[in-house]
């Protein structure tokens, strides 16, 4: 797993934004330092060199507590409608 970035808040319809240190792929899931997921990347903006990252998360009790916390990705490929194809 690779380091996506610093939770930097969680908005009020629960969506949670991270200041990415790398730019992940859209649908890259998000785990915690305890490798427990918290949900899946929905959005990316901002700058490129420190791109904000919005994350859908999977559970609301996942929210509690995460502001300021590293969260990590894995890359992996994608697979259905969303795939990006080579061509």
């Amino acid at each position: 797993m690779d380091v996506l970035g610093v939770v930097e808040d969680v908005t009020h319809e629960g969506i949670i934004i991270v200041i990415g240190d790398v730019t992940p792929e859209y649908g890259n899931i998000v785990y915690d330092s305890k490798q427990k997921r918290i949900g899946s990347v929905k959005r990316i903006f901002g700058p490129v060199d420190g791109p904000y990252i919005s994350v859908a998360p999977s559970d609301k009790n996942v929210l509690k507590n995460i502001t300021g916390k590293k969260v990590y990705f894995e890359k992996g490929a994608q697979y259905g409608k969303n795939k990006r194809r080579n061509g």
